[in-house]
């Protein structure tokens, strides 16, 4: 397989012979404001621009939404994605939402798999971060807590895992024994609300995934591209580094792509 950073949480997967695009947030650097209720409120995002062109990001056979937060799916994302293109999303409430933004050939994940092609793709759960008071951001800034991650099977290829939006919680545990992916892709820029805590990973939790699949190769992404992600990847290297774990964690730049 081939994954290949994008930004944000945004990476294009080659995997057995089919091209995926996961999470596309495609606007130009600096075109929305910061995300209410986050530090850094002097930011917009995205706090990068795109690496490569949208024509090589958009040439895919499918797209998978983990959720339609908009740094994972944004208006750029939907004007420019062919309304044809197969997409994959978490539920029906959002094949809803992408089906009144005029796309027209979406299915939803499943948690015992589908098939696209000759490929396994098995929905996974997650907890886009803890506690009364992140529930409350949410709500007040009207976005649903409900996120997705994905595992990819081909009999050609390693196991795939795709954690989303999630911090280190059960769930998470529950699809590394399960599954026991040798390649995993966490989202690790540890974003957070003003209170509250974060609501995806952040270096303890990439630190906890390493200690519950040790032989996996672990990759670190959404990192540095929007106004709440607190921790960066210098600052994950030297955690890494002083874990002595660098050699089982790699953390991309944007544009940068790894053969595993």
């Amino acid at each position: 397989m081939n994954i290949k950073q994008i930004r944000n949480a945004t990476v294009i997967i080659t995997y057995a012979g089919k091209r995926f695009l996961m999470d596309p947030f495609l606007a130009a650097k600096g075109s929305y404001p910061a995300f209410p209720g986050t530090p850094n409120q002097d930011k917009s995002n995205p706090l990068v621009s795109l690496p490569v062109s949208i024509d090589e990001i958009i040439d895919v056979d499918a797209v998978i939404v983990t959720h339609t937060h908009l740094d994972h799916f944004d208006d750029a994302a939907k004007e420019v994605l062919p309304k044809t293109i197969k997409m994959f999303v978490q539920n029906e409430k959002e094949a809803d939402e992408i089906r009144n933004a005029g796309f027209q050939n979406i299915e939803v994940l499943q948690g015992e798999g589908n098939v696209y092609g000759s490929i396994k793709l098995t929905k996974t759960k997650g907890i886009h971060g803890t506690g009364e008071t992140i529930q409350r951001y949410f709500k007040e800034a009207n976005l649903d807590t409900e996120v997705c991650g994905v595992i990819f099977n081909h009999p050609s290829e390693k196991t795939l895992y795709i954690a989303g939006d999630t911090v280190w919680c059960d769930e998470v545990h529950k699809a590394i024994d399960t599954h026991k992916p040798e390649i995993i892709v966490l989202n690790a820029g540890d974003a957070q609300f003003l209170e509250g805590g974060s609501i995806i990973m952040g270096k303890k939790d990439v630190y906890e995934v390493y200690k519950a699949a040790p032989q996996a190769k672990i990759i670190a992404s959404h990192m540095e591209a929007v106004n709440h992600g607190m921790l960066t990847r210098k600052e994950l290297k030297d955690f890494i580094d002083e874990k002595e774990i660098s050699s089982n964690i790699l953390i991309p730049s944007d544009g940068e792509e790894y053969i595993l």
